[in-house]
């Protein structure tokens, strides 16, 4: 992984007045461990490859945070202060605190998840590589991004399963909307389970 390919995703990006606007608000939240995360980035970046106006097919923005307090009580905090914060942004921005997912996974997507240990540990599960991907601003302003697998699949804008935790269901239907929006992407098959 290049420091130019790095550079070439945060222009891109930033260039996208949503994830602008949540870079340069969401450290007045106060939270540790945030990362702005997952289609506003991969989807943005496609958007820019093709051709496509800032904005299209983008349904949301999700900013991931950690906070080892897994009471609904104190996520229901943040989302509100959230909320409040970027209103007036054209697509809602969705905060989720990490360290609560697996108190709710299994019923919403049908197998169960592990804690996670951290952000990057959650952005490390998306269903689809090209998911897997956040931005936040540091200490002292600094830009920082969390690549785990490269960008040569964003760039080449192909989809590739990640099957970590996702169900392969959650990977097909999320694929089939997104081959949708950009029918230029290259999407690559579930993998099967070798035969015992």
């Amino acid at each position: 992984m290049s420091r130019g390919d790095e550079d070439r995703f945060v222009e891109l990006v930033a260039a996208d007045p949503t994830v602008r606007a949540v870079l340069e608000r969401a450290p007045a939240l106060g939270l540790d461990d945030w990362w702005l995360t997952a289609g506003v980035l991969f989807q943005t970046v496609w958007n820019a490859l093709t051709g496509r106006p800032a904005g299209t097919g983008i349904r949301d923005a999700d900013c991931f945070y950690f906070d080892p307090d897994t009471s609904w009580a104190a996520e229901d905090a943040v989302i509100r202060a959230g909320a409040d914060l970027f209103a007036d942004l054209p697509v809602p921005v969705e905060m989720r605190n990490e360290a609560r997912v697996h108190l709710w996974y299994e019923r919403k997507f049908g197998v169960p998840a592990a804690p996670f240990r951290d952000c990057a540990d959650a952005i490390d599960h998306f269903a689809a590589v090209c998911c897997c991907y956040g931005i936040r601003v540091g200490g002292g302003g600094a830009v920082e991004v969390y690549a785990p697998h490269g960008y040569d699949d964003l760039f080449a804008l192909i989809v590739r399963p990640n099957p970590r935790l996702a169900p392969r269901h959650v990977y097909e239907a999320k694929a089939a909307r997104w081959v949708e929006e950009w029918p230029e992407l290259t999407v690559l098959p579930w993998p099967e389970q070798p035969s015992r």
